[in-house]
């Protein structure tokens, strides 16, 4: 018979089935034989294709205005695109893994993100740029929203150090696309080389998607959704709100500065190869910040920590608003050290309310889909407030609007613990 976990959050009543522990087995591997050195080689090399469609466009984005004479709102959509297909295809996306199997859909994502991206370094006009931006947001959004599945289904023990792994992984995506794109650019005289080129790093992660479906022997057959316990959707779950809107107003911050952060700092004062290095700074903190909450935050309830990353970008973002044009590493730092950290904690805490790999994938697809859906407007209001303001002040406050929130929200994050009964 299946047990049921109750508990009651602000007046909401959250259930989910509790499941009866698995057979024990080997340290680092499961059932499948997926090591645990193994999944973090696999999470790698995904992770570190899924960000550098989107962060190429940020150095050569005035080369692409100029081409193709688009405003400043228009060409955040180059950015805005891709966040929010990342949050609309993440509600879809965990029937297609039930219906056609997880790793089949992956494979087919991964596909799409490397024919697309190959497309907009040809485009012959803002239709055709645009058209295959949203095939490398596609094929970004379908494998991105089922990693976290995979991590529940074979090292449920281990989900803060994998997941913090993951996203260090696309930060270091993001940190070497930022800083090769722009020298790539200038070396080859336009954009179009230095975009083509991030499709290498697909090879490799189709190549190890194809390893995962060999290891688990599932690559031609469709997950049994007749074999899997019922769980109540997330919407249902006043936790799962909160820890969604979390995660978009961290993805605001995120993308938001890595779509304008280039031209902003050139705005203050900085030139092009500088404001390229200080994105590149950026980044790479946020990278080496993505593992850290796995070692600060000990247990289920990481509130604490919630709290160090958001006060963290907080502190960054008032020294940006008192000194604008003399932006110093240390408010970089700041800035992607608290972005950096609240990023793992975002994808984290699906799976510290989640039983097993299926609701893992649906609490994961439902804190995607609000978390970049709102996500995709940071860079768009950015754009859109430098247009009416012909200044990106106003930004830095609207930036720190969303940080605020952030905070708020820590308070009321603690963990819905279904492996307790009432």
């Amino acid at each position: 018979m299946t047990a049921y976990t109750v508990t009651a959050r602000n007046g909401l009543f959250d259930t989910a089935p509790r499941q009866d522990p698995a057979p024990a087995a080997r340290p680092g591997t499961n059932s499948a034989g997926i090591s645990l050195a193994a999944a973090i080689a696999v999470i790698a090399a995904v992770a570190t294709n899924l960000r550098p469609g989107i962060v190429s466009i940020g150095p050569v984005l005035g080369l692409l205005r100029s081409e193709f004479h688009i405003s400043n709102a228009q060409a955040s959509l180059l950015t805005a695109i891709p966040t929010l297909l990342m949050g609309l295809l993440a509600i879809p996306t965990p029937w297609m893994a039930r219906r056609f199997g997880r790793n089949r859909v992956i494979l087919v994502a991964l596909a799409v993100l490397g024919l697309a991206t190959l497309l907009r370094a040809f485009s012959t006009s803002a239709v055709v740029l645009l058209f295959a931006t949203a095939g490398v947001g596609a094929g970004i959004a379908v494998a991105g929203a089922l990693i976290s599945g995979f991590v529940k289904a074979h090292h449920p023990g281990r989900v803060s150090l994998l997941m913090g792994l993951y996203a260090a992984s696309l930060g270091l995506g993001s940190t070497v696309a930022a800083a090769l794109t722009g020298p790539v650019a200038s070396l080859t005289g336009g954009w179009r080389v230095a975009t083509a080129m991030w499709v290498l790093p697909g090879l490799a992660a189709i190549a190890a998607w194809i390893y995962v479906s060999k290891a688990e022997g599932a690559l031609a057959l469709p997950a049994r959704a007749a074999t899997q316990v019922a769980h109540p959707h997330p919407a249902r779950s006043w936790t799962a709100w909160l820890a969604a809107m979390y995660f978009a107003a961290n993805n605001f911050l995120f993308f938001g500065l890595l779509a304008w952060f280039v031209p902003m700092n050139m705005e203050f004062g900085a030139s092009p190869a500088t404001a390229g290095l200080m994105l590149a700074g950026f980044t790479t903190v946020f990278m080496f910040s993505n593992p850290v909450p796995a070692l600060v935050s000990k247990g289920a309830d990481r509130r604490l920590a919630i709290g160090l990353f958001a006060g963290a970008f907080m502190l960054g973002i008032s020294l940006v608003i008192a000194s604008p044009h003399q932006i110093g590493w240390l408010a970089i730092g700041l800035l992607a050290f608290g972005i950096g950290g609240s990023f793992s904690l975002g994808m984290t805490l699906p799976l510290d309310n989640t039983v097993d790999a299926d609701q893992a994938n649906s609490w994961t697809s439902f804190t995607l889909a609000i978390g970049y859906g709102l996500g995709a407007l940071g860079p768009l209001s950015i754009g859109l407030v430098r247009d009416m303001t012909h200044s990106f002040v106003p930004a830095l406050w609207l930036l720190a609007a969303a940080g605020a929130l952030k905070l708020v929200l820590t308070p009321f994050l603690s963990p819905r613990l279904p492996h307790r009964t009432a």
